[in-house]
């Protein structure tokens, strides 16, 4: 989306039938609940999904801070929380732009800090609130209550692509009055439901290192050799990939792109390897990644 944010990878297993949750999924459950999806126009946003035959799952309301978000599902049960975001990178007169974070539910919200504050450097706490909560009450178990704590960075991130994928959130949700469930209780990497958090990422061998002091090691890392330089090829793309897990188990990726390809037919590639890691990406060259998406959509 070239409003800017965050991406998505849609996976479909071809060799098994995905399984859905053994559970009805509530907020407050471990696990990533619903996925952040900005918008520069929320009451647009609104009428736009109405207009398409899609039935939000609430009407506009305000967050603890003020802001206006809703909540839609997908056919599977995925829920997205469009929320306020006047930023946008290209404006295409979009009712929403890209990604902008997650909700995940967490035992101790304490004890996620270690992962979301200290390792993914979400430092800066807009809210952080206990009770029931008007704006929930719509959602599967969101009559309940919680703690609800909103993290986001204190400062501008830095990188490649840092302008385009711009502010982004986690919102950790921990249940006060009831025992939640793990979302991905028994079930694989690609069952049906957010699979993982990714974030995209340069030295991957200085983070493992702040991963492993604060008790998080990789749990996977592509790191193999699979050719001189340990870059993991992916088809189109190449670049280093690990795992953690936070405190429940949920996943969190770590991707260090090598390359990028720009113009396929071509033969034109973006090598991030030869840059500046700090430099910002020049705006003509993210716009050409835009002659890639799907018009239709």
């Amino acid at each position: 989306n070239m409003q800017g944010g965050g991406g998505m990878e849609i996976w479909q297993y071809k060799g098994r039938t995905p399984l859905m949750p053994e559970i009805h999924i509530q907020i407050g459950d471990f696990g990533i609940f619903a996925a952040k999806v900005k918008s520069p126009d929320v009451k647009k946003a609104y009428e736009f999904f109405k207009s398409k035959g899609l039935e939000p799952v609430c009407e506009p309301t305000q967050d603890p801070n003020g802001n206006l978000h809703f909540f839609i599902k997908d056919p599977y049960g995925n829920y997205f929380e469009i929320y306020e975001e006047k930023f946008v990178f290209v404006n295409k007169n979009k009712p929403t732009s890209g990604m902008g974070g997650a909700i995940v539910g967490v035992s101790n919200i304490e004890e996620a800090f270690r992962v979301y504050q200290k390792i993914l450097g979400y430092d800066k706490v807009v809210y952080d609130k206990t009770g029931k909560f008007d704006d929930l009450i719509a959602l599967p178990g969101g009559n309940g209550n919680f703690r609800r704590v909103l993290l986001t960075h204190s400062e501008p991130r830095h990188g490649g692509f840092a302008e385009f994928f711009g502010t982004s959130y986690i919102e950790l949700v921990q249940c006060t009055d009831r025992i939640p469930s793990k979302i991905f209780k028994n079930r694989f990497w690609g069952d049906l439901g957010f699979i993982h958090l990714c974030f995209d990422m340069k030295n991957m061998d200085a983070l493992e290192k702040v991963c492993n002091s604060q008790g998080f090691p990789f749990t996977v890392n592509s790191n193999v050799k699979h050719n001189t330089k340990g870059s993991f090829d992916m088809g189109e793309a190449a670049g280093h990939f690990t795992y953690i897990e936070d405190p429940d188990g949920t996943l969190i990726e770590f991707v260090e792109a090598h390359r990028i390809p720009l113009v396929k037919p071509l033969g034109i590639q973006l090598n991030m390897d030869k840059r500046d890691p700090h430099k910002p990406i020049p705006r003509w060259i993210i716009k050409m990644l835009g002659l890639k998406k799907a018009n239709d959509i």
